[in-house]
């Protein structure tokens, strides 16, 4: 949330283009001082878009594979939301688009855009670097299918920083 102290008082951000269009003569500028006014404090937060809900479907060892397991799950992306840079360890991963509209990049590799009914597979050890809804105001969702070692966790996420 982005605050802005006023005379006295804080301006939270889901007011910021209201005051804006009401103050429109009044210019501000980088350096957090407002024309005509002595420098204003300006406190900002950095707020990250919103991630994405795996929720699995089925997770079982594969009869016939020796030491792999395979897990399906639905990921749901909100509007504007994107993924953590991530592995899936040395899981084989299929996905498929059942709705909206993702950008997705393995290290390495061109961004690709992916509409529904479209799919892409990351190899095992894939860095990927992106995955994110491109729509701001529609959901968008997933069907993935991981082919994994047994007991291995199916996404690292790359640590803060």
């Amino acid at each position: 949330m982005i605050r802005r102290r006023f005379a006295g008082g804080i301006l939270a951000a889901g007011m910021v283009a209201t005051a804006t269009a009401a103050c429109a003569p009044v210019a501000e500028h980088a350096t957090g001082k407002v024309q005509g006014a002595a420098e204003v404090p300006v406190a900002v937060t950095v707020t990250q878009p919103p991630t994405e809900t795996l929720s699995i479907l089925l997770q079982q060892a594969l009869p016939n594979v020796k030491g792999k397991t395979f897990t399906s799950a639905i990921v749901d992306f909100p509007p504007g939301s994107r993924a953590v840079p991530h592995r899936h360890g040395d899981s084989f991963v299929y996905a498929y688009v059942l709705g909206g509209t993702f950008r997705s990049q393995i290290s390495g590799e061109p961004v690709g855009t992916f509409h529904e009914g479209e799919h892409w597979v990351e190899p095992p050890g894939a860095h990927h670097v992106l995955t994110e809804n491109t729509s701001q105001t529609k959901p968008a969702k997933l069907l993935v299918i991981f082919i994994s070692n047994t007991g291995d966790k199916i996404k690292i996420e790359d640590p803060p920083g």
